[in-house]
């Protein structure tokens, strides 16, 4: 399995009507993909981040799927340009040790795919982790 986790704080000037939405899509990304076993969406507790997600996904195979589905390119297009800061990770219990490789060429492949995602990314003012173009 492995675990998507996505952790973000809204700029100041994001309106709460705005945050909601954000808010309802990355819900409606759990409820609408598939390969989604499980998720959550709430409020991150214990860090400097205000929400967080986490997207259980069974492979590779399932994590593709997710990346490509049409509702995570619509929070992409939605919530990335509210974003004061945001950090991706994964955590999985596969014993694969090229695992992480794989998953930032499942990234790498998606970003190349869709140059006007790269740049929404690229506008961001701070954004790490796993899903961060290379």
């Amino acid at each position: 399995m492995i675990y998507h986790h996505n952790r973000f704080v809204f700029k100041k000037t994001t309106t709460a009507p705005q945050r909601e939405e954000a808010l309802a899509s990355l819900r409606n990304q759990g409820a609408s993909i598939d390969a989604v076993v499980r998720y959550v969406v709430g409020k991150d507790v214990g860090g400097e981040f205000e929400y967080g997600a986490v997207f259980v996904l069974k492979d590779l195979d399932g994590y593709w799927e997710y990346l490509t589905a049409p509702s995570h390119a619509h929070t992409d297009r939605i919530g990335l340009p509210l974003l004061e800061s945001f950090v991706s990770y994964d955590t999985t219990d596969e014993d694969d040790p090229d695992i992480a490789q794989k998953i930032a060429a499942l990234h790498t492949r998606r970003y190349t795919a869709d140059p006007a995602l790269r740049r929404l990314v690229a506008a961001l003012p701070s954004y790490t982790g796993s899903s961060a173009p290379r």
